[in-house]
């Protein structure tokens, strides 16, 4: 394995950057999508029945027919296109979820204390809800990227040239070597981005503790 990626270096890392591309691209737009709408999921009870209705349903439908069903629709096809919108489908749970229960928990007695200072709706979210939220938020956002950087693996079956493209070509070719090095290489940076993203929640849970008490 180590003389194939010296010799595919290049390639390898092309892929690298075409699967980084491909996941960064889906959280942006996952993170501008989701937090809005889990925000506004916690004031309106039919929205947050029926998003939640729907990301568990689309949650249950496995990868590939995802992609398999986009990429039907004609102003889709095979590509990026169909990549983003299936990963970022997958990310309505977890995203809207946390924020939902994240804003939901936040003591009511504090908002009912703030309230009583003349603080108004707006000055409660910004400055009280939404702090208060983070770490649930964050916690959301950690398995949304844990799950798009693996999940984006698969998108090669639909014309992705990320690192999937060396698992699923080795296998193809029955290149050994060529599927280790590519299963290998998502597997360290999914772990070494929950590690990284557990360390944040650890220390953004500890703060919001702290100034909760204070």
């Amino acid at each position: 394995m180590i003389e194939y990626m010296s010799k595919n270096t290049s390639v390898i890392t092309k892929y690298t950057l075409a699967h980084f591309s491909l996941t960064i691209s889906a959280i942006l737009i996952s993170l501008i999508l989701w937090i809005p709408i889990g925000v506004y999921m916690t004031r309106n009870k039919k929205v947050a029945n029926f998003i939640f209705a729907t990301s568990n349903i689309l949650y249950c439908i496995p990868s590939i027919a995802m992609f398999a069903i986009l990429i039907t629709i004609p102003f889709l096809g095979l590509g990026r296109k169909s990549a983003i919108i299936a990963l970022v489908l997958y990310s309505m749970m977890p995203m809207t979820r946390s924020v939902y229960t994240g804003i939901k928990n936040v003591d009511k007695s504090l908002i009912e204390a703030v309230k009583g200072m003349g603080m108004n709706a707006r000055n409660i979210f910004w400055e009280v809800e939404l702090p208060m939220a983070v770490p649930s938020i964050f916690s959301g956002f950690r398995i949304m990227t844990i799950m798009i950087t693996s999940t984006a693996t698969l998108a090669t079956y639909i014309g992705e040239k990320n690192l999937g493209r060396l698992i699923s070509q080795g296998l193809s070719r029955s290149n050994m070597e060529m599927v280790a090095t590519g299963a290998i290489l998502v597997s360290i940076i999914t772990l070494l981005l929950d590690f990284i993203l557990s360390k944040i929640e650890d220390k953004l849970s500890w703060y919001n503790t702290n100034a909760g008490g204070e």
